[in-house]
């Protein structure tokens, strides 16, 4: 099944529909949604993407993003991910949304207006391979050292996007 994203302009007005990987050749702005989890220590999820993924196959990135489909809403999105790609289903609150654009390389941009989730789990995963190729636990101090010492390891929207949860917390 083609999947698409949905286009918009800086306030989140609906222009249209693209192709998903269309989209980010194209580098045009479209809507996302990204999801941090926390466990009852206060340490992050990280989810490594498959390898089978079309770009940044193997990278760690926060618990889960993607895109909205057509009619659907930002949190029913992320809560419909959170359950295809980790198998979970837990309570979130969005915490504020902003845009960026990233370079994922392989002539691949991420041009989107992202709302951002936070939840917490402290339970088991059900994974989906085809998604997510391991989770893990860390602490923001411990994942602040991993991005100073290999930043290569991560996605590249995951930086801008920690660093902007930074800045609202």
């Amino acid at each position: 099944m083609e999947e698409l994203v949905v286009l918009v302009n800086p306030q989140d007005n609906v222009l249209g529909l693209m192709e998903k990987q269309q989209a980010h050749i194209n580098g045009v702005l479209h809507r996302a949604f990204s999801v941090f989890l926390f466990n009852e220590k206060g340490e992050m999820l990280l989810q490594q993407r498959a390898d089978e993924k079309y770009h940044s196959p193997l990278k760690w990135t926060n618990a889960v993003c993607s895109h909205p489909r057509n009619g659907e809403t930002y949190l029913e999105a992320a809560n419909r991910r959170l359950k295809e790609e980790l198998g979970i289903e837990t309570e979130l609150s969005e915490k504020f949304h902003f845009i960026y654009k990233a370079d994922v390389g392989g002539g691949l941009w991420e041009h989107e207006l992202d709302h951002v989730f936070v939840g917490n789990f402290n339970a088991e995963f059900n994974l989906n391979k085809n998604e997510v190729a391991a989770v893990r636990y860390i602490s923001l101090e411990d994942l602040d050292r991993e991005l100073a010492e290999n930043p290569d390891n991560f996605t590249e929207w995951f930086k801008i996007i920690l660093a902007e949860y930074k800045h609202h917390f």
